[in-house]
């Protein structure tokens, strides 16, 4: 799992050179793909750099940029990579900086590593199962503390919410709180805000793709939060048949 975890920042550091590279030009080469979401040439170069860079682990790999892969081949894998090579790509259109590497690995539905890389500040946010989450920043390894889930009666919580993008379902959530406070943040960041202590509490309760997920995810397991489904208490699963996430909350 050492290994595997390597690789992985290894591939994310080298997408982060790769996404910048694009990003420092100003030529993003922006498209529409079928969904209507953006896509870019970075999206596009990070996606062939980290195929490339998880060859050497001869397992699998499902991109959100290479996802056409049928589910009856896919659901027979007991491992693979879940990689979203540019979490955020409206806002690295935007300009805004708040966009990431995502990579995973899965084990029977389940995520057991995973790294977010965030290009413009050089953050890497990392967990394998079991060994804990760490982020290094300006060279500087530090161990990302674990915490009980919170109290959702308490007063203050600070909520993972969008002023600008609130549906109905978020914003019911939060009146249901005491004096809660709202904090934001782009991509996968808004589960790393969670994973350093900088929030409490995540609804989303709107669309999300498993990659969107998958390497947050494994990075909260590891300091005591779930991401449960929307009025359960069932985890997020992987590598299902439909890759459209439920609605979930992370506490």
């Amino acid at each position: 799992m050492n290994q595997l975890l390597e690789l992985a920042i290894a591939a994310a550091t080298q997408a982060s050179h790769e996404i910048l590279t694009v990003y420092h030009s100003g030529d993003f080469q922006a498209e529409a793909k079928g969904d209507k979401s953006p896509l870019t040439i970075a999206d596009k170069n990070a996606h062939s750099s980290i195929v490339a860079a998880l060859q050497a682990s001869n397992i699998p790999v499902l991109s959100e940029e290479g996802k056409a892969i049928p589910y009856e081949t896919r659901k027979n894998w007991e491992y693979f990579w879940m990689v979203d090579p540019l979490d955020g790509t409206k806002e690295f259109i935007k300009r805004n900086d708040e966009f990431t590497v995502n990579i995973a690995l899965i084990h029977r539905q389940r995520p057991v590593l995973g790294v977010v890389a965030v290009p413009v500040t050089g953050d890497v946010y990392y967990a394998a199962a079991g060994k804990g989450a760490y982020l290094k920043r300006n060279g500087k390894e530090v161990k990302l503390a674990v915490r009980p889930p919170v109290d959702l009666s308490q007063p203050g919580l600070r909520v993972v919410a969008s002023r600008s993008h609130m549906n109905p379902e978020t914003q019911e959530f939060i009146d249901g709180l005491r004096d809660a406070t709202l904090v934001s943040a782009g991509s996968s960041l808004k589960f790393m805000l969670l994973a350093e202590g900088k929030a409490d509490v995540y609804p989303r309760y709107a669309p999300t793709m498993e990659w969107d997920t998958a390497a947050a995810h494994a990075i909260v397991l590891e300091t005591g939060l779930s991401v449960l489904e929307f009025g359960s208490d069932r985890p997020l699963i992987y590598n299902k048949e439909n890759l459209l996430n439920p609605y979930f909350l992370v506490r």
